[in-house]
């Protein structure tokens, strides 16, 4: 006679909770870890940069002295500084205190620095002892090397000029 077998009986595990685990704990994983690049890993310094916004501020409309650098119209290869006062009483307290203002710019309101930023220096010094509060601005052509720029934010700063503003122009439409 044949016998009967006894069906087996297993157990069974639901796996879609299992799945579902899985894949959140891979999700969390994803989001917390942090990468590196090849190159930060090889990276052995830190760099450690300023905080910056963009200032809209036009500028004041008196106690103002401008630098210029320009190129000359006539002479190409011929990059000087121009320095300027908008306060008329300022301009002959700092021509009394540097002797060195030629007799033929003496009347004018710009005087010709060459590249001479020892000059210039005197400008700012004598500037800031007749006013203390007058605030700088810089005007370079964009033509102008940077060198000319830098040599005139060091001598501003050399001068305890230490706060100075950048003239640009606005940016029109996509620009």
């Amino acid at each position: 006679m044949p016998t009967i077998k006894k069906k087996r009986m297993s157990f069974v595990i639901d796996m879609t909770p299992l799945v579902d685990i899985t894949f959140l704990l891979l999700t969390f994983l994803m989001f917390t870890a942090k990468f590196k690049s090849e190159a930060e890993s090889e990276q052995q310094f830190t760099i450690v940069r300023p905080i910056a916004s963009a200032d809209t501020s036009k500028l004041p409309e008196k106690d103002l002295a401008v630098i210029n650098i320009a190129i000359d119209d006539k002479n190409p290869q011929d990059t000087s500084y121009y320095f300027g006062l908008t306060n008329k009483t300022d301009w002959e307290g700092v021509r009394s205190l540097v002797p060195e203002i030629p007799e033929v710019d003496r009347l004018k309101n710009l005087v010709k620095c060459d590249t001479n930023t020892a000059y210039l220096g005197k400008l700012i010094r004598a500037t800031l002892a007749v006013r203390s509060s007058t605030r700088f601005a810089v005007d370079a052509d964009k033509r102008v090397r940077f060198k000319f720029i830098e040599d005139a934010m060091s001598t501003l700063r050399k001068n305890k000029a230490f706060t100075f503003n950048f003239v640009t122009d606005k940016r029109k439409g996509n620009k």
